[in-house]
């Protein structure tokens, strides 16, 4: 098994998606990919892919989604970009261009195929992953995620309270594109958020 430094490095240098497709057409742009990762952290935030401001940054979440997000956390930028306490592991690791319409396309189904696994073997201090929308929750639930996004995040106390080590915790992508879903779902912030910033305190403040 690599070290992380080693898939680190690996990653970084990764073209499978632009020069090697396993999986329709090529990416449509230079690969950028996108982590945040230490052995020592405790807290995963398995996210779903960068947009177009993550792309331009290479750092994750440096968009109004990082800006909700940080919010749900009860975290300031500082402790949030904390590698030694903080890794963000995204389904797709770099930005996947986007439709006709732009929106962006789903992540990448090579880099999760070629990358999840060794890089989530290297994080042994892990001890919860917050998995952000469907595909996060697909991959790490499985059949636990047949319901949908609704159902899945409505699980949240019996999947929280599982036997999975690392714990999972379903959540919701933060985009504005789920203003409405937060609005006709109000128990989200009012009953999963303080149990959500409870958990961040415990792993990153401790």
């Amino acid at each position: 098994m690599k070290t992380l430094d080693a898939l680190l490095k690996d990653l970084a240098a990764c073209r499978i998606c632009r020069d090697a497709p396993l999986y329709g057409m090529a990416l449509p742009h230079e690969p950028r990919p996108v982590i945040q990762a230490s052995r020592s952290a405790r807290l995963c935030i398995a996210s779903q892919a960068p947009g177009t401001r993550v792309h331009l940054s290479g750092r994750p979440f440096t968009d109004a989604s990082g800006v909700r997000l940080r919010t749900w956390l009860g975290l300031d930028e500082a402790r949030f970009y904390d590698a030694r306490r903080i890794a963000i592991v995204p389904m797709g690791h770099c930005f996947p261009g986007q439709d006709a319409k732009g929106a962006d396309l789903p992540p990448r189904r090579e880099c999760a195929q070629t990358w999840r696994e060794p890089i989530f073997a290297a994080l042994p201090g892990l001890e919860l992953i917050l998995l952000i929308g469907l595909y996060a929750q697909a991959w790490h639930l499985g059949e636990e995620a047949k319901g949908g996004l609704t159902a899945t995040v409505g699980r949240w106390r019996d999947i929280l309270g599982g036997r999975r080590r690392p714990a999972l915790l379903p959540l919701p992508h933060p985009s504005w594109r789920n203003n409405g879903w937060l609005k006709t779902h109000p128990w989200f912030e009012a009953e999963l958020v303080p149990r959500l910033q409870e958990e961040v305190r415990r792993l990153v403040e401790s």
